[in-house]
């Protein structure tokens, strides 16, 4: 997979399709014969809301267009029960950015989905028509086992292909998902390896929620420890513990979030975030260990400061980072390999395999293709 970013766009009015949209009756053409559509995957969450536009290409797919604004939809909503209006406005012009853009690239096929904010909110629905009504945009509120699903999907391309299994870890704004994964080939429809999943559990905890209720700008070594053990006894229910536990050492680490990518930046003295070197990163286990002391010894300005945290990640970076303690807690893996990709390239793998992008002779070279 490659990443082609591309910034532009205004809103406009429009609506989208979310579901399958056929080939015109017109083009009698073969699919090997049709140019390569644009496909587009926008994932609204509790803290971010982001989009990818891509095209087919080779075994996998190149991101021609790509959007990511921290909108916190879910602030607020552990104390309320409710989406605020003022996180509304903010989810709802960042959508109307992701309107433009699906508009102007002309993407022929799209999956807009909602995650655990909306899920969660007394007025998820009414903020699903409020977003339909203003910007055209049809969202699908999904499931966490969607969630893990898809997320599973977007990175099992980066599973060792010599180990026996992965702990993938999705933290977000406001539920984590640990999903227990064998990698797979691709099969007869082509394209990226497979995540056969082996069991999942899903925390109705994230960044922003966590963040809330134990204080995120001033973090002390106790009420780190608290936010800590919070996570650690939500584990306990998962009912493959003690299977995963007995390959542990045959096994990593796979984690995609802000904060995993953060601790990589992190990492690597980054004077500024580099996608294309933080993807696919190893951390080895002490060397985690080493910056969450790092964080943890930074003050709330200091980390606003640093180039690969900020002032939109300084005050939630640390419940990130005890979410994942909670999780290593558990699952000591020595290894732990970081993804700057989740749930959006899922939902482009599931659309693109779908249509048989994959299947030869899909990629018989045309005069047509010159997107």
């Amino acid at each position: 997979m490659a990443h082609e970013p591309h910034n532009g766009g205004s809103p406009g009015e429009m609506g989208v399709r979310s579901e399958p949209v056929a080939p015109s009756s017109a083009d009698s053409r073969p699919p090997s014969f049709r140019p390569r559509r644009l496909y587009a995957a926008l994932d609204l969450g509790t803290n971010n809301c982001r989009l990818l536009v891509a095209k087919p290409e080779g075994a996998s797919f190149r991101v021609v267009d790509a959007f990511s604004r921290i909108v916190r939809l879910g602030e607020g909503l552990a104390q309320t029960g409710r989406l605020s209006e003022a996180a509304m406005d903010r989810a709802v012009e960042a959508l109307k950015v992701c309107r433009s853009k699906l508009r102007d690239r002309q993407v022929a096929r799209a999956r807009l989905i909602a995650t655990e904010a909306c899920r969660a909110a007394e007025n998820g629905a009414e903020f699903i028509e409020r977003v339909k009504v203003e910007t055209g945009l049809a969202l699908e509120i999904v499931d966490r086992g969607t969630e893990a699903q898809l997320a599973a999907q977007g990175c099992v391309p980066l599973a060792d292909p010599n180990a026996r299994g992965v702990l993938l870890f999705d933290i977000g704004g406001g539920s984590s998902e640990l999903v227990w994964l064998l990698p797979r080939g691709s099969g007869k429809a082509g394209g990226p390896p497979t995540a056969d999943i082996k069991g999942w559990i899903s925390l109705p905890v994230g960044v922003v929620t966590l963040a809330e209720r134990h204080g995120g700008q001033r973090v002390t070594a106790e009420s780190f420890g608290r936010m800590v053990d919070e996570v650690a006894g939500m584990i306990d229910a998962f009912p493959h513990r003690a299977a995963i536990l007995a390959q542990l050492d045959h096994l990593h680490m796979l984690g995609t979030s802000g904060t995993v990518t953060t601790l990589a930046g992190v990492h690597l003295g980054l004077p500024k975030y580099d996608r294309r070197r933080v993807d696919g990163a190893w951390l080895k286990a002490g060397e985690v260990d080493l910056i969450l002391g790092q964080l943890l010894a930074m003050s709330y300005e200091e980390r606003i400061a640093h180039p690969c945290i900020g002032a939109e990640r300084a005050d939630l970076v640390l419940a990130g980072c005890a979410i994942l303690e909670g999780m290593r807690r558990h699952f000591p893996c020595q290894r732990l390999r970081v993804a700057d990709r989740g749930l959006r390239e899922g939902i482009l793998v599931g659309l693109m395999r779908a249509d048989g992008v994959w299947r030869r002779p899909y990629y018989r070279p045309h005069e047509g293709d010159r997107r």
